[in-house]
């Protein structure tokens, strides 16, 4: 695409938010347990921080400051403040004194990148899941939509609930108005095909407002990919299939957004 020429600084803001979510049976109180354990040690604030730095290097930002924070009993998160063009000096971290959720944030003098995990386990039902919350804002040049298919590879989702949006105006050299800058139908066209095909994927699109959100379940289901401290050979014909429809149900519910109720 030709490069358009602007009056000034590309004041448009383009924001990719989306949830992941990994759903697992943990068959016991302390297989659970152990579940949330591994997951919060698995993506605490430290590895969480070194998968956003390498978002900031991918779509070309540079990083002003890093807040991060692993969080008692369970999660952690990151929150960075990023920059387009090239700055002097070292980048600032901070350590933030709270409880709740791992977090982590990064603070970019045009943009920011934030990541949040939540990870949680049904009462009585042995259903786990771990969620991340993700956010990538950017002005100017920028595109946070380069980042996306590492992102989903990142956290091995079996769900991404993913939306896009471009916010505000540019002027060209003229004062024309532009409301985006680059093309785009769908979220889809920025995830390779490989990845597109392990997944079932829904577009729900506002084409006229820059609005653009997808949704993906993973297409392969084994037991054995779903079990935690405890293997399939162990289990009943009976109990594998119990297990079975209340993992489904639980990823269908959550790919939908809606409960479905008992047959």
């Amino acid at each position: 695409m030709k490069k358009l020429k602007l009056s000034g600084f590309n004041n448009l803001t383009k924001t990719l938010s989306f949830n992941m979510y990994d759903i697992c049976y943990a068959r016991t109180p302390q297989h659970q347990q152990e579940y949330i354990s591994y997951i919060d040690e698995e993506y605490n604030a430290e590895r969480l921080t070194a998968i956003l730095t390498h978002v900031a290097t991918m779509i070309g930002a540079n990083i002003l400051n890093i807040a991060r924070q692993d969080y008692e009993p369970k999660g952690a998160s990151v929150t960075m403040l990023i920059a387009e063009g090239k700055l002097n000096g070292n980048h600032g971290e901070e350590n933030l004194s709270a409880s709740g959720p791992e977090a982590v944030v990064g603070h970019l003098d045009k943009s920011h990148i934030t990541v949040h995990t939540y990870p949680e386990s049904h009462p009585d039902k042995g259903i786990s899941t771990f969620r991340a919350d993700i956010d990538v804002s950017t002005c100017g040049e920028i595109s946070p939509l380069k980042a996306l298919d590492y992102l989903i590879n990142s956290f091995n989702s079996d769900i991404v609930i993913a939306d896009y949006r471009v916010r505000g105006f540019t002027r060209d050299v003229h004062g024309k108005k532009f409301y985006i800058d680059h093309k785009i139908n769908s979220i889809q066209n920025y995830i390779p095909k490989e990845t597109r095909d392990l997944y079932q994927m829904i577009d729900v699109n506002v084409y006229q407002e820059n609005i653009f959100h997808t949704k993906m379940l993973l297409k392969e289901f084994d037991l054995d990919n779903y079990l935690f401290g405890t293997a399939k050979k162990e289990l009943l014909p009976g109990e594998k299939k119990k297990i079975k429809q209340r993992l489904k149900k639980e990823m269908f519910e959550i790919f939908y957004g809606k409960n479905i109720p008992k047959v």
